[in-house]
């Protein structure tokens, strides 16, 4: 491994986080690429008869913000999810605010290899997924 690959800079407690806004939007776009089309996500009485009672988004719609974070922030550029253990613990409706945070738990010196604690929350503190995640990081210097 080369001194200054950017893996290095990586260290065991460091966090990143990004925030957005679900819309319904977010439901229909999933829906168009997993064709995942459960009335939960779509119809109001179905929902409102559910447990849940109103509209909730897909767990991969929830569960994306984590992709950002891991690809933009933390690992970075270049990083891949190797392995992810993930619970939905509550639901996400449009027009919820969520916010997904990682934090390092390894850094493996042999390879590029990072594990990660992984969390999405909503705007009003309930915690809607978490687990843990093992990313692989590229050089992307190498990959341009």
């Amino acid at each position: 491994m080369t001194s200054n690959w950017p893996h290095n800079r990586l260290h065991v407690g460091q966090t990143a986080e990004l925030s957005r806004t679900i819309s319904e939007n977010d439901i229909s776009l999933f829906t168009e690429i997993s064709g995942d089309r459960n009335p939960l996500h779509y119809d109001l009485n179905v929902a409102k008869a559910s447990q849940f009672g109103e509209i909730v988004v897909q767990g991969g719609v929830t569960s994306a913000i984590l992709n950002a974070v891991v690809a933009e922030e933390l690992p970075g550029p270049g990083t891949v999810f190797l392995n992810v253990n993930w619970n939905f613990k509550a639901p996400v409706r449009p027009g919820d605010v969520i916010t997904g945070r990682v934090e390092v738990t390894q850094v493996r010196e042999d390879k590029p290899i990072t594990n990660l604690n992984t969390q999405v929350v909503r705007g009003d503190g309930t915690v809607v997924l978490e687990g843990t995640a093992v990313c692989y990081t590229m050089h992307t210097d190498e990959i341009r």
